[in-house]
């Protein structure tokens, strides 16, 4: 494919957000090219996320993108919540007006929308890292990449960054004209894949004395599970077996459930880190996803955080496009961080509850188990809960 010089909106990066980004300008007419630093084969394996909001899965329909997710994607009404060998389903539907969340892995969504986008002939370029961006400042930003050995330049009316916070959009950003909030957890997150069907229908997060542990899934046949661990951890240093007898204390309660095992065919360990750089358009750059905000992965907010700052750019662009107008645009900043703190507040709260601090006290303790037996026995705390989990209905 030849890639043009000069486009409308220009975007790095491709996963999720920068593609469901160019797949909603493609169909409204806005035209767009996307530069991403690594191979297609890498883009499609990367693991990340594997919850998605009812706005994000009503994002993916509306732009033709959820057909195998409506095939293959698994519907959840809640999640269990574990502690002191106890367990209590939070029910979704009945506390949301009848939203829900969708198992189906990032990885899944990534590779329907590549394949959508290339097929509709968007300019998407594999293996083509941008070293900078000119510009920045002005109506007509410039990043300069390379792909297929060759320096190359691609100017744009709009540059979005979808690259990450250590992406080269991000950092075109005067460091005066940003700024960064942040917060480092006291623990990590040792995440496994393993080939073995999961051991419950919908995820489990369980809070122990010997720390969090989370049982999710990707599929009928291949569970995603995770452990609280120090900052640091080495995943190599946990045997399977250990880990298995790990998740097996921390998930104990009372009854015959039972935990399957299997072979783990990955293993990787996540810091837990929250991060908002405000404001999230610089002139006539903007920011979205991890290029503008992180949360702890706790509350799942992350992907579907990123789908909703495109949505909401992609139909900014289309109003610019279709009648000049700049509201949308204009608005789109403080619009998001206002989503976006919300998000991380939950996050937080759903972490601090559900993780043991290493600083912490008995006292700390008490205080935790206390905010558990509250969503079990009131409905106005399991309400704001699962409204928050579910996220805000489509707009």
């Amino acid at each position: 494919m030849r890639l043009p010089s000069r486009t409308r909106v220009g975007i790095v990066g491709a996963g999720p957000a920068g593609l469901l980004l160019a797949r909603l300008l493609h169909r409204a007419g806005v035209d767009c090219v996307v530069l991403e630093s690594r191979e297609r084969e890498y883009v499609e394996q990367r693991q990340r996320a594997g919850i998605l909001e009812q706005a994000t899965v009503d994002a993916l329909r509306g732009c033709g993108a959820a057909e195998r997710l409506d095939r293959e994607g698994l519907a959840h009404d809640g999640i269990e919540l574990r502690w002191n060998r106890r367990a209590y389903r939070v029910d979704f539907p009945s506390l949301t007006g009848g939203r829900r969340v969708w198992v189906y892995a990032q990885t899944e969504v990534v590779k329907d929308l590549i394949a959508l986008d290339l097929a509709a002939g968007v300019p998407l370029a594999f293996a083509a890292p941008a070293v900078a961006v000119t510009g920045a400042d002005t109506d007509r930003p410039v990043v300069h990449y390379r792909h297929r050995g060759r320096e190359r330049t691609l100017a744009c009316d709009y540059l979005v960054g979808c690259d990450g916070f250590h992406g080269i959009v991000r950092a075109a950003v005067p460091a005066a004209a940003r700024t960064t909030y942040e917060r480092l957890h006291p623990y990590s997150w040792l995440g496994v894949l393993a080939d073995v069907p999961p051991s419950c229908d919908e995820l489990i997060y369980a809070r122990s004395p010997r720390g969090f542990a989370l049982h999710s899934l990707r599929s009928t046949t291949v569970s995603r599970l995770y452990l609280q661990v120090a900052n640091g951890t080495d995943p190599e240093a946990w045997s399977d077996e250990r880990i298995w007898d790990e998740l097996d204390n921390r998930f104990a309660v009372e009854g015959d459930w039972r935990l399957r095992r299997g072979p783990i065919t990955q293993k990787s360990v996540l810091p837990m880190r929250g991060s908002v750089t405000a404001p999230m358009r610089y002139g006539s750059v903007f920011l979205a996803g991890d290029a503008a905000h992180i949360v702890p992965p706790t509350g799942a907010k992350g992907l579907n955080l990123a789908a909703g700052d495109v949505t909401a750019l992609g139909r900014a662009f289309a109003a610019r496009y279709a009648d000049g107008s700049d509201r949308l645009l204009a608005a789109y900043s403080d619009s998001r961080l206002d989503r976006v703190r919300r998000a991380q507040e939950f996050s937080y709260s759903l972490t601090t509850m559900l993780h043991t601090d290493p600083g912490g006290t008995d006292f700390d303790a008490r205080l935790q188990v206390s905010r558990l037996e509250r969503i079990a026995e009131s409905r106005a705390a399991r309400a704001e809960l699962a409204e928050n989990y579910v996220g805000p209905p489509s707009d």
